[in-house]
């Protein structure tokens, strides 16, 4: 058993966090994953994380304590779900910050890096089912932006509407929820890893790239063209020339057993590259 099905009191240091996505059971769920205790890979979900209050809302290679079980509808060994109601038992501890140049960050994200995609694939087909992991490339060959449908589907958003009616606070008010904006375009990585003869395409699902997309476009007054471009210079310019560059990389439940890849990037590490020193 890759962990105990019960985990009271788990920490957890958190690495993702998805962009937002509709669901039929809840409003809205972002995905979550980190390390638990800082060394094993594990996904905490459904997590109606915009709903939380603030100070629930964890940002990023913060530690949070919580009580975990495993989650029984998914087959994913990775894959737990809060024990309670998540709003009463999350706890945010600390955070990690980047003064010491990633480096306590870098200490549990590199813990475990994969260097080929082919071999990661392999064990997520494997009885191991591996479903999350820090990767490598070898070489980002480039970053594409494609056009998507700009609206969630008519039946989230009616029930969405329907769910908001019953959803009251501690005074017995209706919360307010607002939407989040569907991103009107899809964001991607192409790369090699080792082992690889012909560059690959993986989506970025990460909820920074989304909301560094919807920043862009206010700061170029709504010029979406413009926008893309600010995007593209950050995670492909800027990226490759100022970091070393990792992705946390995790397979979607629908297509884990069925797609030839079943992974997305679900986040990117980038610390500042290290400077070389000369020895003339």
């Amino acid at each position: 058993m890759y962990l105990p099905a019960e985990l009271p009191n788990a920490r957890v240091l958190i690495t993702v966090k998805t962009y937002p996505q509709p669901s039929n059971t809840y409003s809205e769920l972002v995905c979550t994953a980190g390390l638990l205790n800082g060394e094993r890979w594990i996904r905490i979900y459904p997590v109606p994380y915009r709903f939380l209050s603030d100070e629930q809302r964890y940002p990023k290679y913060s530690w949070i304590e919580l009580d975990l079980i495993r989650n029984g509808k998914d087959f994913r060994p990775e894959s737990y779900r809060p024990r309670s109601n998540i709003e009463e038992d999350i706890r945010v501890l600390s955070k990690l910050g980047t003064a010491d140049n990633w480096a306590a960050r870098k200490e549990f994200v590199l813990r475990e890096v994969v260097d080929s995609m082919n071999d990661l694939i392999a064990r997520a087909k494997s009885e191991e089912k591996k479903s999350l992991a820090t990767l490598k490339p070898a070489e980002i060959i480039d970053f594409i932006v494609e056009d998507d449908e700009r609206e969630w589907k008519q039946d989230w958003l009616d029930k969405l509407k329907q769910m908001s009616l019953f959803d009251l606070d501690a005074q017995g008010q209706g919360k307010g929820r607002k939407v989040i904006r569907k991103l009107p375009f899809k964001f991607s990585y192409r790369f090699l890893t080792k082992g690889d003869d012909q560059p690959r395409k993986m989506m970025i699902e990460d909820w920074e790239i989304g909301q560094l997309y919807w920043n862009c476009l206010v700061s170029t007054d709504g010029d979406e063209e413009a926008a893309k471009q600010l995007v593209r210079k950050r995670y492909f310019d800027e990226f490759l020339e100022q970091n070393d560059l990792y992705l946390f990389v995790g397979t979607t439940f629908q297509y884990h057993n069925v797609s030839q890849n079943p992974f997305v990037i679900i986040g990117v590490f980038y610390p500042m590259k290290t400077a070389q020193l000369s020895l003339f």
